[in-house]
């Protein structure tokens, strides 16, 4: 089936999952029927769809009308008058096998023949599940995040009897729905995300267990050391505790191997679930009412990360050499449904894939468990050397690398490119003083290697930059706020006529500060989950950093005042119509498309393209005449170089230029 000709989309089951599966199908166009078995529960769904459409529109993520959008949506609690006619069903009813069978059986009998059943599930067996009808090539497994509308991951399983072709237009769909799908080749226990983090979640525990960290120790280790939004044990509480015991339980019963630490039985047990009882690994103020758990930064100074991430490595050689997900896919998975900084593969060519086999080895070794066997893929990889960035290929492939750690900010080197990546992940790379510092000693430095022509700058985890970190603000007097918009205006002028091509790779949230660095780019690649804009003005103040200016320059002074007026974040695709971003592209391509852009600027003479940029820079800023002159001048002036010459000489040699920037 194409699914171009899908029109009318059934959702079954009005929770929190499916009413979320609902909205973001009426977003994306579709005619939505929505189905209950009660009434109560289909008024519920609509009050939290218009809630949420309300909070989207203010944001300006949805830019139709409330109404337009709700007029899609239909509901009833006749299971017949919604399946009937449907081009799609996506199912989102209770994780009971029977009770999705029993559905399941309905839907393929009042469904039209070409009618694709889609299974929200995130843990039960897609082929068990298909066999309840007389059409498993056309039953797959779509299993969306919570919140929908808000997570961009949707992992397609494939059934046993799953067809290419059902596999491919629920892919199709997905992308319609605005997601960023992974395909799951196999119907395994846990598929992706919940296969890799049951591991990590374990070998947490199980470190707390044997005494070797507290639970802050961990947690901090977690979020400080390896980067992640939130610690092991804060997820669990924060997701509930219940949540994560029910689905491993129902993961070792369809095969999944492993050896549960007992930590979070006896907390299912007590009944301490987390947030929502309001005791877990962490109190909390009451029942449901979160507080973030204080967890220092350096509490996890003696935690060896590597313990904790090595098992989820080793789930993910596993999923990759059983060819039940490619490479790309698993980090994908990793990074949007798990919010991790990087995906566990890229993880792994880190810290080293002979550090992983080492450790994995070592906790053998103690524990006795057989999970912690080093995969085969693993053992092979560093037999032939293929260990990760020191050897230059490991999951991935580099250049001659070098990285380099400082406070704020991580230091790729790979000549001719050199990477600045802003790594404050846990508060979404929020500027300070001590990172523009950083930022304005490394362009200083960069900018005397010869070996370095292209600088590429983005973000660890899911931001860019979220912008300045409003609480250093807190009490700050309005000299004093001068004078820091003053310093961030050099630091922007400085990149903005950088002796060097820059390329901005906005991996996610550039807004704020984090927008206005990202404008003096002379490139802006986003990924198309990236939300840019400069929402300064819902603190009560504007942009300080150059904004006012560098947006006007870019999209024109009205289209500016928008942007600045009404402080919306502004998804990738429409910042790229508006003329903010120059390229947009899927998430696990944005660092190969501004690597390829990088390199291919990196043949240039140096000497040519800072002359053409001072040329548009200083041009912009004055009138044509003046703006001419300065053209004729630096262009006369490039007759003079060593790079005029050899770029001569190789056009009529009929071969390469080889730039030397003299």
């Amino acid at each position: 089936m194409s699914i171009e000709n899908v029109r009318k989309i059934a959702v079954i089951g009005a929770g929190t999952m499916g009413h979320g599966i609902a909205e973001v199908a009426a977003i994306a166009g579709y005619e939505v029927w929505i189905h209950d078995i009660a009434d109560e529960f289909l008024k519920n769904a609509m009050d939290k769809i218009q809630w949420s459409l309300q909070k989207l529109i203010s944001k300006s993520v949805v830019r139709e009308d409330l109404n337009t959008v709700l007029s899609r949506i239909h509901t009833s609690t006749d299971l017949e008058e919604v399946a009937r006619g449907a081009d799609f069903v996506i199912e989102a009813i209770p994780e009971k096998l029977d009770l999705k069978r029993e559905v399941f059986a309905k839907l393929d009998e009042y469904t039209p023949p070409h009618a694709i059943l889609a299974t929200n599930t995130s843990s039960l067996p897609i082929t068990e599940i298909a066999e309840a009808t007389k059409r498993p090539d056309k039953v797959v497994g779509m299993h969306f995040f919570n919140p929908p509308p808000l997570m961009p991951l949707v992992e397609i399983i494939k059934g046993k009897d799953t067809s290419d072709l059902t596999v491919r237009a629920t892919f199709e769909l997905s992308k319609k729905f605005g997601k960023q799908p992974v395909v799951v080749n196999k119907d395994v226990p846990g598929f992706i995300v919940n296969r890799i983090l049951a591991r990590f979640m374990n070998a947490a525990c199980w470190y707390v267990k044997q005494g070797k960290a507290t639970v802050v120790e961990v947690d901090s280790a977690i979020k400080y050391k390896l980067g992640f939004p939130m610690g092991a044990f804060e997820l669990a509480d924060y997701s509930g505790i219940d949540i994560f015991h029910l689905v491993a339980k129902a993961m070792g019963e369809r095969g999944y191997r492993g050896d549960p630490c007992p930590l979070f039985e006896e907390k299912y047990q007590a009944g301490e679930y987390g947030v929502k009882s309001g005791k877990g690994f962490y109190e909390y103020p009451s029942p449901g009412k979160y507080s973030k758990p204080n967890i220092p930064k350096d509490a996890g100074e003696k935690v060896n990360e590597l313990e904790i991430i090595a098992p989820a490595i080793n789930e993910a050689a596993w999923l990759l050499r059983e060819n039940i997900a490619t490479r790309d896919d698993i980090d994908k998975a990793c990074e949007l449904g798990l919010g991790y900084p990087k995906g566990v593969l890229k993880i792994a060519d880190d810290y080293g894939i002979d550090a992983v086999v080492e450790t994995l080895r070592k906790m053998k070794e103690e524990t006795g468990r057989e999970e912690y066997n080093p995969d085969p893929l693993l053992v092979k990889m560093v037999e032939e050397e293929k260990i990760g960035r020191k050897t230059g290929i490991g999951f991935y492939e580099y250049g001659k690398v070098e990285e380099k750690k400082l406070e704020n900010l991580i230091l790729r080197f790979e000549p001719p490119i050199a990477w600045v990546i802003l790594n404050r992940p846990h508060r979404l790379n929020a500027l300070t003083m001590e990172l523009l510092k950083e930022l304005n000693n490394t362009l200083d430095e960069l900018e005397e290697r010869e070996d370095i022509r292209v600088l590429i700058i983005t973000g660890a985890g899911r931001a860019f930059s979220a912008g300045a970190d409003v609480t250093a603000f807190m009490g700050v007097t309005p000299f004093k706020a001068a004078i820091f918009s003053r310093r961030f205006q050099e630091i922007t002028v400085k990149l903005e006529y950088y002796t060097k091509p820059v390329i901005m790779a906005l991996n996610g949230f550039t807004l704020g500060g984090g927008m206005e660095i990202a404008l003096c780019g002379d490139f802006r690649i986003a990924s198309e989950l990236a939300m840019v804009g400069q929402p300064e003005i819902n603190l009560g103040i504007m942009p300080g950093a150059g904004g006012t200016q560098r947006m006007a320059r870019l999209i024109g002074a009205s289209k500016a005042k928008e942007v600045i007026y009404t402080g919306d974040m502004i998804p990738a695709p429409e910042a790229h119509k508006l003329g903010i971003v120059d390229k947009v592209v899927p998430p696990e391509k944005l660092e190969d498309e501004a690597r390829k852009l990088a390199l291919k600027l990196a043949e240039k003479p140096p000497l040519g393209l800072l002359a053409a940029k001072y040329s548009i820079q200083f041009g912009l800023e004055t009138n044509i005449w003046t703006g001419l002159a300065i053209e004729a001048g630096y262009f006369g002036l490039l007759f003079s170089t060593d790079d005029f010459i050899e770029g001569v000489t190789a056009f009529m040699e009929k071969r390469k230029p080889k730039f030397k920037g003299k």
